[in-house]
Parts: C-alpha cells; sequence; structure tokens
C-alpha cells in the first residue's frame, strides 16, 4: 500500500473516532457541561486550536495527480496534499522579503509572483507562509502520537502498582526512578540514534522519557482511591479486581488523564524544536525552520522573516494550548470546583 494511501486512511480513521467521541460527550450530560463551560472560558484558544487541527488536516488528505509539473515526470506522481496544491506555484529563485515585487538580493530580478508571498521565501525560493502551515502538522502528530503512547503507557503502570501493591508496584518504582535518574535529554537522542530520525521514532523516543512524571501521579491517585468505602465495599461484594479498577478507579483518574494529555502536549513540542535545532529532529517542523534560519540573523541586511514566521506559529500553538488546559484544570479539577464554590 502507498504511503500516501495509508495516511489517508489513518486521517479517516482519526476523523470517525473524534466523530464519534464528540457525539458520545455530548450525550453525557456531565461532559456536556464541562464542555459548554470550557468554551465559555477559552472560546479564542479553542478556535485558534480548531484552526491548527484544520491546517494539519489539509496537510494530511493527499493524491496524485491535478497540479501541473512543469514537465517533470517524478513530480507528475508524486502525492500531493491539499495544502501542497493552494501553494504549488509559488516558489521563488531565492530570497524575497514579505509582499516583495523583487528578489531580496537582485532588486532587478522580478518575481514570478509578485506581491503575493504574505512572510516572503527562503534561500530556496519556498514560501515560507506554506512552510510555516505545514509545520502544525508535524507539532500535532508529535504532541498528540507521544500523548496517546506515554498517557496509557503511564496510566496501565501507575494503576496496577497503585493498586495492587507489593512486587509490582516495586518493580514499577525501580523503573521509574531509574528513568528519572538518566538524563532526560541524552537518552532521548540515545533512542533516536537507535530507532532512527523518522517522526514515529522520534514520538516513541519522547514518550519513553515523558511518561514517567504521570505514572507517578496515577500511582499516587490509585494507592489514595483503593482505600476508599465504595471500593472496598465492592471489594466485600466479591467485585472482580479488574471490574473495580475499570467501574471505579479509572473514572475517577478521567479529569487528570485530560488535564495531562493538554498540559503534555506543549511540552512535547517545544522538545521537538530543541532536537531540530540539535539537528536531530523531525523534517518540516517549525523547530527545523527555526535551526534552519539561525544564520541568517547574522547576513546584512538581516533575513528575519524565516525566523519570526516559525516562532509565531510555535508561540500561538502553544499558547492556545497553554490558556485551554488551565480552563481545562478548572473546569474538571474536583479540588478546583470545590475552591470556587
Amino acid at each position: 500500500m502507498e504511503d500516501w494511501i495509508f495516511s489517508n486512511l489513518v486521517v479517516g480513521l482519526l476523523v470517525a473516532a473524534a466523530t464519534a467521541l464528540f457525539l458520545w460527550l455530548r450525550g453525557n450530560r456531565i461532559w456536556r457541561q464541562a464542555g459548554s463551560e470550557l468554551w465559555q472560558r477559552r472560546p479564542l484558544g479553542l478556535l485558534v486550536i480548531g484552526l491548527y487541527l484544520t491546517i494539519a488536516l489539509l496537510d494530511s488528505i493527499s493524491w496524485v495527480g491535478g497540479v501541473e509539473s512543469g514537465g517533470d515526470v517524478v513530480a507528475a506522481h508524486e502525492a500531493r496534499s491539499l495544502l501542497d496544491r493552494v501553494f504549488a506555484d509559488s516558489k521563488e529563485r531565492s530570497y524575497s522579503a514579505p509582499l516583495a515585487d523583487v528578489e531580496f538580493y537582485d532588486e532587478e530580478q522580478q518575481l514570478r509572483k509578485p506581491g503575493s508571498h504574505l512572510l516572503g521565501t527562503d534561500i530556496l525560493g519556498r514560501d515560507v507562509l506554506y512552510l510555516a502551515l505545514k509545520g502544525a502538522r508535524v507539532a500535532i502528530l508529535i504532541g498528540g502520537l507521544t500523548s496517546l503512547i506515554a498517557i496509557p503507557l503511564a496510566l496501565f503502570f501507575g494503576v496496577s502498582a497503585g493498586y495492587y501493591g507489593g512486587r509490582i508496584d516495586d518493580a514499577v518504582f525501580f523503573v521509574m526512578s531509574t528513568l528519572a535518574s538518566m538524563p532526560g535529554l541524552l537518552l532521548l537522542i540515545a533512542l533516536i540514534m537507535v530507532m532512527g530520525q523518522g517522526t514515529v521514532s522520534v514520538a516513541i523516543a519522547l514518550a519513553v522519557t515523558s511518561w514517567v512524571g504521570f505514572c507517578r501521579v496515577a500511582r499516587g491517585e490509585t494507592m489514595k482511591l483503593r482505600e476508599l468505602e465504595y471500593v472496598q465495599a465492592a471489594r466485600a461484594l466479591g467485585v472482580s479486581e479488574l471490574r473495580i479498577i475499570f467501574r471505579h478507579i479509572l473514572p475517577n483518574l478521567a479529569h487528570l488523564v485530560v488535564i495531562t494529555f493538554v498540559l503534555t502536549f506543549s511540552g512535547l513540542v517545544l522538545s521537538e524544536a530543541i532536537l531540530a535545532w540539535l539537528g536531530i529532529g523531525v523534517d518540516g517542523s517549525w523547530g527545523q525552520m527555526i535551526d534552519q534560519a539561525r544564520s541568517e540573523l547574522s547576513r546584512d541586511p538581516v533575513i528575519w522573516w524565516n525566523l519570526s514566521a516559525a516562532g509565531a506559529a510555535l508561540f500561538g500553538l502553544l499558547l492556545a494550548v497553554n490558556f485551554v488546559g488551565d480552563a481545562v484544570r478548572d473546569v474538571l479539577d474536583p479540588r478546583t470546583l470545590r475552591e470556587n464554590q
């Protein structure tokens, strides 16, 4: 199966799963009220996140054909996304300033698309706005995929250690202590060098180095929940351990899962940007744009728009996620609700 076909199938499954989850949450009174309150608190943040998700989807749905290749046989058989097709004919020869009509270093050379590059072009003539928009897909993929790996892993080990205790708790605590004692950045670099520099490899490496924190939280919360009266009553009535975990423990950890997902996302995106700065990031990311543009600040005149575009796009996403994360914590955390009441 072609990579672009597999990518389209994955996108379709994710959209279907997200739609089903939205409909299920909307049918639940508690989650519906929480969603309504979240919208009242942070409507702008949710709209910004929705915009980034839309851009990421536009760059994830692709097919072959339908774009002029200029005689390039290879390009004619390459799959291009919706975003690629919008900027298909936007390439120039080299640098051009935002909204310029001529090249940056050769003012006598007219641009192919004068005045159409809102954020200018880079050294290869690629539209900087196009590159900045493509970075949204990488950021969301890294943050989302890593969270989907790390949080279930942390939840599994944390709940198992906190509920069963004994040797299971000792084993999990030993693994957590061992990982926590290692320099996180060095371990991350080592894992990427072993597994490769692809998007999935970077996501797995970030997940391995980021699940310990939430595992500690889940373990401690489970140790508290297992001693509550309704859990003791269920155990006395002969309810199985797995049923108690799924019926009483995990639902009481749901707010922590949501909060951790939202607040961990920004840290993971920043971690990828740091890796890109070190030269082992993901192709097409904002971190890679920043890494490639850092030498341009020493030019005379300064090429500022590449770095500014990547930094602004990264800042906008992380700011919106942090604002929404604070609101999610206020809406779902029982302790915060009691303090507000």
